[in-house]
């Protein structure tokens, strides 16, 4: 969002233009970046064409032409997949190291920056490394190497039919945006069995929103066919979470849809306490964190009881502790029979609540395996223990109130 300009150039020089920098050291400074993030070769290129890891990399381009002493980072790898996550690592590491600019970034994944930072600082006890120390005490050990069962043991809808009855088919669908744009997805072929979760894991740019956007109904292929069998009852969450936001309070939004779907007062103060929404009725929702803002509009989403629930980066933003309470919320979903394809970057998200795995490379669906399978064989794309933390707090916290939470059969009430 901090992206103003429809050119990469202009968008280096907007800052350096409200500084009133003379026209001859605009362009040196540009040049200048430009040659040191090496993004020289599509400076010309349309930010909108960019991807998500192009457009983070541009920011810090722009940020660095200024020439600033202190750059302030907040949650800058929160949507990049994990390839473009360390390439901004390292460059980040590189400005403080060969400029001598200071650095300071807040982030939910210290793991990130761990090979890079000179200096860590905890806020409080419910980040990374407490959490991790929850989970050995769960018993889940400090195996470096460890396996993914937990990803799918659930294995909830699953069955022992060997063709279950699909929820979503896509075959061989073609999308672009307008006419004369490339070919977006080409040839993709998805099926989605009900009752699961779907991980859709790749690159930015990959097509994975596209994707989404698709089977939910608001893209159309040009060729192919997209066969969803729950669009009538469907839910889908983007990526940016104000998309969803129309009114001026929290409750205000939470009661949106009430009339229509037909939703009690008991579902959305049982959503509220489930998201940590008390006490915030009268907040506006862009007042919120993102993470927050994240938490506001999954909750929206659920008070529509959908059969199929499309999820774009639902955990960015979110501390180890919320993704561990999504994680719990999704395996819920799917035990009432709710069918959820889930795109993410955050691969132990998808290793502790999926049971199927797709990868997305250049427009089409490159592998889909059961997702032990499916991490097991890869190389880079591989979780961190975090997704088996995340397994074992969500099953904590299940255990702590004995049961599983009512909370959802409430959301479901007409």
């Amino acid at each position: 969002t901090q992206i103003v300009c429809d050119t990469v150039w202009h968008e280096m020089a907007f800052g350096l233009e409200n500084l009133g920098i003379e026209p001859h050291n605009m362009r040196r400074r540009v040049a200048e970046v430009s040659h040191y993030f090496g993004i020289a070769p599509w400076v010309n290129k349309r930010t909108t064409d960019l991807s998500g890891g192009q457009k983070q990399l541009l920011n810090l381009a722009a940020v660095l032409a200024l020439r600033p002493r202190l750059i302030l980072l907040d949650e800058p790898t929160a949507q990049l997949d994990p390839s473009a996550k360390r390439e901004f690592a390292f460059m980040i590491a590189r400005v403080q190291r060969e400029l001598g600019i200071t650095v300071v970034m807040a982030t939910h994944m210290p793991e990130d920056m761990a090979e890079f930072a000179t200096q860590t600082i905890q806020l409080s006890d419910i980040g990374v490394e407490a959490t991790l120390a929850q989970a050995r005490n769960v018993g889940l050990g400090s195996d470096p190497n460890p396996t993914f069962s937990v990803a799918s043991s659930q294995n909830v809808g699953k069955g022992s039919d060997p063709n279950p009855t699909l929820a979503v088919r896509v075959r061989d669908v073609f999308v672009r945006h307008n006419p004369d744009d490339p070919w977006v997805l080409h040839g993709l072929d998805l099926e989605v069995r009900r009752g699961t979760v779907h991980a859709v894991v790749g690159g930015n740019g990959s097509g994975k929103t596209t994707l989404l956007r698709t089977i939910a109904g608001d893209m159309k292929p040009r060729r192919g066919k997209v066969d969803n069998r729950c669009r009538a009852h469907q839910a889908y969450l983007p990526q940016d979470p104000k998309a969803v936001f129309v009114c001026d309070s929290i409750d205000e939004e939470l009661r949106e849809w009430q009339s229509r779907v037909g939703y009690n007062d008991d579902a959305i103060a049982a959503v509220k306490r489930r998201f940590g929404l008390e006490g915030m009725d009268g907040r506006h929702p862009y007042d919120l964190s993102g993470g927050q803002q994240q938490n506001l509009a999954f909750a929206k989403a659920l008070l529509c009881s959908p059969e199929l629930m499309l999820l774009d980066e639902p955990t960015k933003g979110l501390d180890a502790q919320a993704c561990a309470r999504v994680v719990e919320t999704l395996r819920q979903l799917v035990a009432e029979g709710v069918t959820i394809v889930l795109s993410t970057h955050d691969l132990d998200v998808a290793a502790a609540c999926a049971d199927e795995a797709t990868l997305v490379f250049d427009g089409q669906a490159i592998c889909t395996q059961e997702v032990p399978a499916f991490f097991e064989d890869n190389l880079i794309w591989r979780p961190h223990e975090k997704a088996r933390l995340y397994g074992a707090l969500a099953n904590s916290q299940n255990n702590q109130k004995g049961t599983v939470p009512k909370w959802l059969e409430e959301v479901k009430q007409p």
